[in-house]
């Protein structure tokens, strides 16, 4: 769905922006135009200054030199709400949502409809937002459900409708597809809008989306626009290094040198479990062993990774650790058992967005580093730089607010703190969502040091292609249960999709 080329006049142009917080620079100078009709890419890895860019076009922060014209007009918003009214909308990759409003509330926010008495109209609100949601595909969400009770792909989605639903001349989609199993949905609606002339600016790491929805993207280093390409005549190597400066691969190398035993002793056991859409699983994981979990959305795969980290009730089954069966009933239950488990939502699950990142990262090994009443800071000192170091983690970034770090680093500052748990078996959610490629190949490599230390590893991943190339046999759930099996060497993205859509043979 690559669009022709572009004549029109631009609906965006940035000439020069910068952003500077004290001494530290988040973008130096970024220049790039968004035309009618037009999905332009904005590619780099994290802390690239993408995440700047879209808070100055959304009203969040403001320039301090530079220039924007939106529609012809100059354009400096002071807030979110005078960006949306000039014609920007955006969808955020860390959601925008309040869990604690319903689907209506959030998407009528903040101008909600009220009756006569001034109170507010449950009733009409919910009757609009339904006719939105049906209007794009999503008549299965409640507009009374709260926000809190969807999963974070039905979350993605209202986030990204929302921000559709106020017809802007500028439509942001910051990593739209990181928590989508099944991005059709949203590749179809953005046909349609730029159909419309809408023009749409696409921040993704997915290079195969990227180049399936734009003609053009625009690559941002250190905080700066280094280029803008015609993605036709340009191959994914080229992109990388003017990404990072040297060419890379995105795929993780694939490891067809490692042996992993499956005799003796299980790591992980689990025999008829079920709770949630899981209904009644088996599956034992070895020592050394990465074992990856394949499914499209709803199939089960969120409530087995939450029961596996003691954040969500099993109903029925066995689970052993070891060969002793186990109660995996809370997070810390599940610690002590030595698991260590990366959740789906890292912000609202994983992470303490106020703490500092050093203090984030210690926080399993406080009573460790006691010293009488006391936490001896040199020795935490020492242990979170020396795992900071282990995961690429600047160490400048550890005094810093862990919420002022890219997605990337906090990804990072996250598995840090899990591997000084000491856990032996690593359950992780999807944990390369929306990070960049460099940050990508430090979890590749942590996850398979993990193996090769002994530990055990179960990861769900939406992009199959990480699967392939990572794990050592692949579990696919269809409907709450193990549809197949499938080892390294038969290992492919059509085989894992044909199960996963419920066929018995693969292709």
């Amino acid at each position: 769905m690559v669009q022709a080329a572009v004549t029109a006049a631009p609906i965006l142009a940035l000439d020069g922006i910068a952003k500077a917080y004290g001494p530290t620079i988040a973008v130096r100078s970024v220049s790039f135009a968004v035309h009618p009709g037009e999905v332009l890419a904005l590619m780099g890895e994290n802390g690239a200054g993408k995440s700047t860019i879209v808070k100055v076009l959304s009203g969040i922060v403001r320039p301090d030199t530079g220039g924007m014209m939106l529609a012809g007009v100059s354009y400096r918003p002071e807030n979110y709400m005078e960006a949306r009214q000039a014609g920007v909308s955006t969808a955020f990759q860390e959601l925008s949502l309040l869990p604690n409003l319903t689907v209506a509330q959030n998407m009528m926010l903040p101008a909600l409809l009220r009756g006569r008495a001034g109170l507010i109209a449950d009733r009409r609100n919910e009757e609009r937002t339904a006719t939105i949601l049906a209007r794009f595909g999503l008549s299965h969400i409640h507009p009374a459900v709260m926000v809190g009770a969807l999963s974070l792909a039905e979350k993605q989605r209202v986030e990204i409708i929302r921000a559709i639903s106020h017809d802007p001349k500028l439509l942001i989609l910051d990593e739209p597809t990181a928590a989508l199993a099944e991005p059709e949905w949203l590749f179809d609606i953005i046909g349609r809008l730029t159909q419309s002339g809408m023009g749409i600016l696409y921040i993704s790491h997915r290079l195969a989306d990227v180049r399936r929805l734009c003609r053009r993207g625009t690559v941002l280093r250190n905080g700066q626009s280094v280029e803008t390409v015609e993605l036709a005549g340009v191959r994914d190597a080229e992109i990388f290094r003017l990404m990072v400066g040297a060419a890379e691969e995105l795929a993780p190398e694939a490891a067809d040198d490692r042996s992993v035993s499956r005799a003796g002793q299980p790591a992980l056991s689990l025999r008829d479990l079920r709770g949630g859409m899981v209904q009644g699983i088996d599956l034992d994981m070895h020592p050394g062993e990465i074992v990856g979990l394949a499914a499209l959305e709803g199939q089960g795969q969120r409530d087995l990774l939450r029961m596996l980290g003691g954040t969500e009730p099993m109903k029925s089954g066995r689970i052993e650790i070891g060969g002793k069966q186990v109660t995996l009933g809370t997070p810390v239950a599940a610690l002590k058992a030595g698991i260590g488990f990366v959740p789906e939502e890292r912000k609202t699950e994983g992470v303490f967005l106020e703490l500092t990142t050093g203090a984030n990262m210690s926080l399993p090994r406080l009573e460790k580093l006691r010293r009488f009443l006391m936490i001896d800071r040199r020795r935490e000192a020492v242990a979170v730089t020396t795992e900071a170091t282990h995961v690429d983690l600047s160490h400048r970034y550890l005094g810093m607010r862990l919420g002022a770090l890219s997605g990337g680093n906090q990804q990072k500052a996250l598995v840090a703190r899990i591997l000084m748990t000491g856990a032996r078996i690593l359950v992780l959610f999807d944990p390369t969502r929306g990070v960049d490629v460099g940050t990508k190949r430090v979890i590749y490599t942590v996850i398979r040091d993990f193996a090769a230390a002994g530990g055990a590893v179960l990861i769900y991943s939406t992009e199959l292609s990480e699967l392939v190339h990572l794990v050592d046999r692949c579990a696919v759930l269809y409907h709450g249960r193990i549809a197949a099996e499938v080892g390294r060497a038969d290992l492919s993205e059509e085989r894992l999709v044909a199960y996963a859509t419920g066929h018995r043979k693969a292709a």
